[in-house]
């Protein structure tokens, strides 16, 4: 099964290659020389309104209550 790995060579090249997990090198694509597999961060992102978030959903919850506290104002 193939698995997405980032690769970066020695002239700092960093390219992402759909690789079987045992691959260790690979040929750079922009110049050629042998690039090794990195380990690079993985990119997440929070859903504010979901919940994962507890300071986004705190900051959603005090929106909401201070534009219900407006309504109210202008519906009196």
């Amino acid at each position: 099964m193939a698995l997405l790995f980032d690769f970066q060579c020695s002239e700092g090249h960093t390219t992402e290659s759909l690789r079987s997990s045992d691959t260790k090198f690979i040929v750079c694509p922009s110049c050629g020389k042998t690039a090794k597999k990195i380990v690079s961060p993985i990119r997440v992102h929070i859903d504010p309104i979901n919940g994962s978030s507890w300071k986004a959903s705190r900051k959603w919850a005090k929106q909401r209550e201070q534009r219900v506290q407006q309504e109210r104002k202008e519906n009196s």
